[in-house]
């Protein structure tokens, strides 16, 4: 199993210093943040399963960001540091869902027991998720989410292939998460417990691709004041994943092919061979059976690491599952920018729904997180989305039908109206028109407006 993460929030050097010692004794991954946002960023990136937050810090209150991990993340251990003064404000922290709290200043032992009590816990939920899992037959694959049909099977071949030593190929578009496909295989399978490393192909020389996967010896070139180890050798006994392998040069094909079939690697600038136990989860956008007809990509490799074929669907491909990772998105960037934004609106998700994304999940996200920045209540409207999405969403006028074109004008017009309530700034960079164009068109087609203040 993973080990538990740990975040220490507090601007005394001394404190987190402190605090950072006990629980990396007890075995927890830790980070110090002497500022609250640096730490909501974090956590964005990657979830904590425990946290002590110094309730006074220089750039945001230490409740709020209580609120915050509490609101999105309600599994998280949180215990609040504060001094005798704000013993009051610390007791209702408590009853926010902070498990409990500390008065500086505090001893070791005070500490370790604190956190010895919060390890067991972690404990506890990690081996009741567990037991649902094996009753419901369902693993909850961290940050790769979905409830589709075709997720479920996806799903289903990654706990699948988990289970057998050997190389996969994922086949998928870019921003359907083909490295949380690969994350989730590593993570279900025996070799959960060692490294996983992942590198791009695409865009370097062969010669910074080479050193980055062989690692090198000093002096193997100019600028190698020191031996560095690779990322295959770094990664013996895990997993590597090689995404973009469609746009690795020829050469560095048949130096991993070498790889694949020896086990066993050679430093850039070293004659000493370095066995090698690693497997190989591979990307690719490309139909690399194409490629082999033209030459720019080996026959052999393909067949080594073509061992097992996984494809992951485009997000058009699996529309209800829209909602589900727009709310999650929601949540994600409510902690990152500090906000508490609750909810999209039923026109806004419309749009979310009906759009193509070419850019899969990863073009979502940036939608949301562009939405929860930008929005000022607690809920995502229209006037939060993307122009250019707007633009695309209202050009279908729905039944098709035999009109004139000032009726089609007229329906229009009162489409986009009606669509971001009634908000004639929007509307008018919608339709591209001045203000005063747009009034003189609903005046001239009798279209009852309501505008709202803004």
């Amino acid at each position: 199993m993973d080990k538990f993460r740990a975040a220490i929030i507090d601007d005394e050097q001394h404190t987190t210093k402190l605090v950072a010692k006990v629980l990396t004794k007890l075995g927890f991954e830790t980070e110090t943040f002497d500022l609250g946002h640096p730490f909501l960023n974090r956590m964005a990136e990657k979830t904590f399963d425990l946290v002590f937050i110094d309730l006074h810090l220089p750039d945001i209150d230490g409740m709020t960001i209580l609120n915050f991990v509490k609101k999105g993340f309600e599994d998280i251990e949180a215990v609040i540091i504060t001094g005798h003064g704000s013993i009051p404000s610390a007791v209702e922290a408590t009853s926010k869902g902070a498990v409990n709290y500390i008065v500086k200043p505090f001893r070791l032992q005070e500490v370790r027991s604190l956190a010895q009590n919060c390890l067991e816990k972690l404990h506890l939920k990690e081996e009741n998720k567990r037991l649902k899992q094996s009753l419901n037959g369902v693993v909850q694959f961290k940050n790769f989410i979905g409830n589709t049909k075709v997720m479920q099977d996806l799903f289903a071949m990654i706990r699948k292939v988990a289970e057998v030593n050997c190389n996969v190929l994922l086949q998928a578009d870019t921003g359907t998460g083909k490295e949380r496909a690969a994350r989730a295989i590593h993570e279900l399978s025996p070799r959960r417990n060692k490294t996983f490393v992942s590198f791009n192909c695409g865009g370097f020389t062969e010669e910074l691709i080479s050193s980055e996967l062989f690692g090198h010896e000093k002096g193997a070139f100019t600028g190698a004041t020191a031996t560095k180890i690779g990322l295959l050798e770094s990664a013996d006994g895990g997993t590597v994943f090689l995404d973009e392998i469609g746009e690795m040069p020829m050469n560095m094909q048949v130096k991993l092919l070498h790889v694949i079939q020896e086990r066993r690697i050679i430093r850039v600038g070293g004659t000493k061979p370095i066995s090698l136990d690693i497997r190989i989860i591979a990307a690719t956008n490309r139909d690399l059976h194409k490629e082999m007809e033209l030459g720019q990509f080996r026959e052999d490799l393909f067949y080594r690491l073509n061992v097992v074929n996984v494809y992951l669907p485009k997000l058009s491909e699996r529309r209800d599952d829209i909602p589900l990772l727009a709310n999650y998105f929601l949540k994600t960037f409510n902690a990152r920018f500090g906000k508490s934004v609750e909810s999209i609106s039923p026109q806004a998700q419309e749009v979310l729904n009906n759009y193509n994304y070419p850019g899969n999940v990863r073009e979502l996200e940036n939608i949301i997180q562009r939405a929860v920045a930008l929005a000022e209540g607690d809920t995502i409207g229209m006037r939060e989305l993307p122009p250019d999405l707007l633009n695309l969403a209202f050009s279908a006028f729905g039944p098709s039908g035999l009109f004139s074109l000032e009726e089609i004008e007229r329906r229009h017009i009162k489409h986009v109206l009606e669509a971001t309530g009634f908000n004639k700034h929007l509307t008018s960079h919608i339709l591209g028109v001045p203000r005063t164009t747009l009034w003189r068109r609903i005046k001239k087609y009798n279209i009852e407006v309501d505008f709202e203040d803004e």
